[in-house]
Formats: C-alpha cells, sequence, structure tokens
C-alpha cells in the first residue's frame, strides 16, 4: 500500500494486565489487510515482560513485536505463524510530535487494548501525558472511533466516572469480559472472543468466535467449523 493510501488504525497498549488481547486485536487486524500505527506505553513493556517474558524495545521493536504475536495466550511460543508486519508502524510512547499526535494525521480510529485505569483516568481527562493519552484525546476531537478494552476489577467510583465521561465523549467502553456461549475450550479462545468483540465495535470483519445464532446449546458443540480464528 502506498503510503498516500494509507490510512491506519492506532492500537494502544497501557500497562494493565491483558497483553494476550492486544496481541489478538493485532492479528486480527493485519489479517482482515488493515494498516496499523502502534503505540506501546513504558507501563505495558513492563506487564509484556512479566506476562511473555518479551523484552519490547524501540530498536528493535518488528523483531520484538514478531515474537509476541507468535505466542499464544498461553504463553506458548510458535503458536502463530506467517504474520507479515509489513504495514505496521512503531511510534515511541514518548514522541509527542508522532504522526498520530496531530488530527491533520489520518486514522480510522484508535483501539486501546488493554486499558489500564490509570489510562482511563488520563484520556477522559484530557491529560496527554504521553502518546498514548495523546492520540486518544485526538481522536476523541476528530470524532473517530475510540475503543477503549478496559481491563481492571473491581472498579471503584472515581473511574466508573471516568468510563461515562467516554462514553459521554463518543467512546465505546468495552470491557475485556470473556463469554462463555461461544464454546470455548482453550484460553485462547477467550482471548480471541474480547479481541473479536474490539473489532466488532471498530467494524473489522474477522472470524475469531462463534456468534450467538439464537439456538440454545450451541456452545457444547463441538467441531462444528465455525471458528475461523488463526490457525495454531
Amino acid at each position: 500500500m502506498k503510503d498516500a493510501e494509507r490510512i491506519p488504525w492506532v492500537v494502544g497498549v497501557s500497562g494493565a494486565s491483558g497483553t494476550p488481547y492486544a496481541a489478538a486485536v493485532l492479528r486480527g487486524l493485519l489479517a482482515a489487510g488493515e494498516s496499523v500505527d502502534l503505540v506501546v506505553s513504558r507501563a505495558s513493556r513492563l506487564t509484556l515482560l512479566d506476562e511473555t517474558g518479551i523484552a519490547y524495545r524501540d530498536a528493535h521493536w518488528r523483531e520484538d513485536l514478531g515474537e509476541w504475536l507468535a505466542r499464544g495466550a498461553d504463553g506458548k511460543p510458535g503458536t502463530f505463524a506467517d504474520i507479515d508486519l509489513g504495514d505496521v508502524r512503531h511510534w515511541t510512547a514518548g514522541d509527542l510530535a508522532a504522526g498520530p499526535s496531530s488530527g491533520s494525521y489520518k486514522t480510522k480510529g484508535m483501539l486501546i487494548v488493554p486499558a489500564s485505569t490509570a489510562c482511563v483516568a488520563g484520556v477522559a481527562l484530557g491529560l496527554s501525558k504521553d502518546l498514548l493519552q495523546r492520540t486518544a484525546s485526538v481522536t476523541l476531537k476528530e470524532s473517530r472511533k475510540l475503543v477503549v478494552a478496559v481491563r481492571e476489577t473491581p472498579l471503584n467510583g472515581q473511574t466508573l466516572k471516568h468510563l461515562v465521561s467516554l462514553d459521554e465523549a463518543g467512546a465505546v467502553v468495552l470491557p475485556a469480559s470473556p463469554a462463555f456461549y461461544a464454546g470455548a475450550t482453550h484460553i485462547q479462545d477467550l482471548v480471541d472472543f474480547v479481541a473479536g468483540r474490539v473489532l466488532d465495535a471498530a467494524g473489522v470483519p474477522h472470524g475469531l468466535y462463534r456468534r450467538w445464532e439464537g439456538e440454545l446449546g450451541g456452545g457444547s458443540r463441538e467441531g462444528d467449523g465455525s471458528r475461523e480464528g488463526p490457525q495454531r
């Protein structure tokens, strides 16, 4: 794709637990042929290291991202293969002059996966303390799609107020809450359900989970071939 025609989704990864959710969303976007601009916060790198053992480095981001996206939700390396990172652009979290920091930089919107309560507060209050928060503020002011996959429990009153503020500002507040009617048999299925709901909110087609069809007992059926997620 030529740069002049490139209009990406911005994916922001905050410091909340749930880096497998971010990986599943990224794989889903790339599988759908979408361009991606990626912002990995400083705090999220500590979470990624803790959850996967991967040290995400700005100078080696493509290598580290490839290793991250190849891992399954259970931490097993090499679970996913043949992931083309050719249309991913990495922006450092401290670069407030980056493309997505400006409303004149065209994007389809932003997906924050996972979103910590600190990230939620920063975006709701318009703090823009790093590129992730700044890009979210720009996304809202430009009336573009913003999906906030909050990952925390329990939620205190202040965070609930911040989430209401985001909803009122036009964001989609999407708690990382897996469902079980899709017939999950593996932790990856639960992760993919949440990732699929994020992509649904963004209007990006995918086959990450079996959709509800109004028939009870569907989740207990096995081998129906309805799940078309990445091969692993």
